[in-house]
């Protein structure tokens, strides 16, 4: 059984084109067997991006988990002034990418790299974007929650997504002790949009 939170390079590969629109523009991304949703965007997704695109999320964002890269792309898409770094355990979803950000002409503007969590993370953010892998178990969601808070800048955001049937309170809960804050800032179809501060004084 393989899963995409993981590296399975024996994996048949079988690319497909899926595409979405946001704010009036369409995408047009490549996906692949064990890819996380390789047959559409999924919801989570979409209602974090139409949630934060309109926020100001500053000049360094880290998609963390980023699969073959509807989140972060799109934000590196919109936000032409922001660096936008994608990060994945999954070789198979970096290579895809690196091929999306050529297709999208944003490949000069973002960095993919190859990390177990913060890993092989070396950058401060001043925001961190994750739709975290659920059936990864809660050993490593909640340790993406908790990183977050090192590779953070003073008043940068965490934002995750989360579906309530999933865990979303116990995971707010725990977030918030972390970082002494939660905003719930969006509620649709089940799932939960949530903003942490680093520092918030």
């Amino acid at each position: 059984m393989s899963h995409y939170y993981e590296n399975d390079q024996n994996l048949a590969s079988k690319e497909s084109i899926i595409s979405f629109k946001i704010n009036d523009k369409t995408f047009n991304l490549v996906t692949d067997n064990g890819v996380f949703s390789k047959s559409r965007l999924d919801e989570g997704s979409y209602v974090l991006l139409k949630t934060i695109l309109p926020l100001n999320l500053g000049d360094y964002i880290l998609d963390l988990g980023c699969g073959y890269g509807p989140i972060g792309l799109t934000i590196a898409t919109f936000k032409e002034q922001a660096r936008v770094d994608l990060a994945d355990i999954n070789r198979r979803a970096l290579a895809l990418c690196e091929k999306n950000a050529q297709m999208l002409g944003v490949n000069d503007r973002v960095q993919v790299i190859e990390s177990n969590i913060y890993s092989n993370i070396k950058n401060m953010y001043h925001s961190i974007v994750v739709n975290p892998p659920i059936r990864a178990g809660k050993k490593v969601t909640y340790a993406m929650y908790e990183g977050a808070k090192q590779y953070l800048i003073d008043g940068g955001s965490l934002y995750i997504v989360i579906r309530k049937a999933q865990g979303a309170l116990s995971a707010a809960k725990y977030i918030e002790e972390l970082f002494g804050n939660i905003t719930l800032l969006e509620r649709s179809k089940g799932y939960h949009i949530y903003q942490a501060i680093k520092n918030e004084k």
